[in-house]
């Protein structure tokens, strides 16, 4: 894998290590929500949730318009595009990794079974 620089991927995944901030968009995923619906659930204070959402938002994951004394935000999706496909480079290696284990330890069971059936070959061998 090829390793690359990329501020906006650094961006999203600090702004995604926060499991407040990660709480806030699972809620945002339903639409869009003022601050203090985001702040509720997490019983945080409208100042503090204004600091995550800050950071959500210089990572340009959620958008935040301000209606009056209502702060509204919403998930922007294209940094998170971003984040999804970086991630999925590792998701095909890990699954190529399973495939080769789960062939290891077929493998291993086939060995481990002749042996047995060496061992006692007039062992009746047992369904499960």
């Amino acid at each position: 894998m090829v390793q690359q620089k990329s501020p906006v991927l650094d961006k999203v995944f600090h702004a995604l290590a926060h499991p407040a901030r990660r709480e806030m968009l699972r809620h945002l995923a339903g639409g869009e929500r003022n601050l203090s619906e985001l702040a509720a659930p997490l019983r945080m204070s409208f100042p503090a949730a204004s600091k995550h959402v800050r950071v959500l938002e210089r990572a340009k994951v959620v958008r935040r318009r301000v209606v009056g004394r209502e702060h509204l935000c919403r998930i922007e999706g294209k940094p998170l595009e971003k984040a999804n496909v970086w991630l999925e480079g590792y998701r095909q290696f890990w699954e190529e990794s399973f495939e080769k284990l789960d062939s290891l330890l077929a493998e291993m069971k086939a060995v481990e079974k002749t042996k047995a059936k060496r061992k006692n070959p007039k062992r009746k061998e047992t369904q499960p």
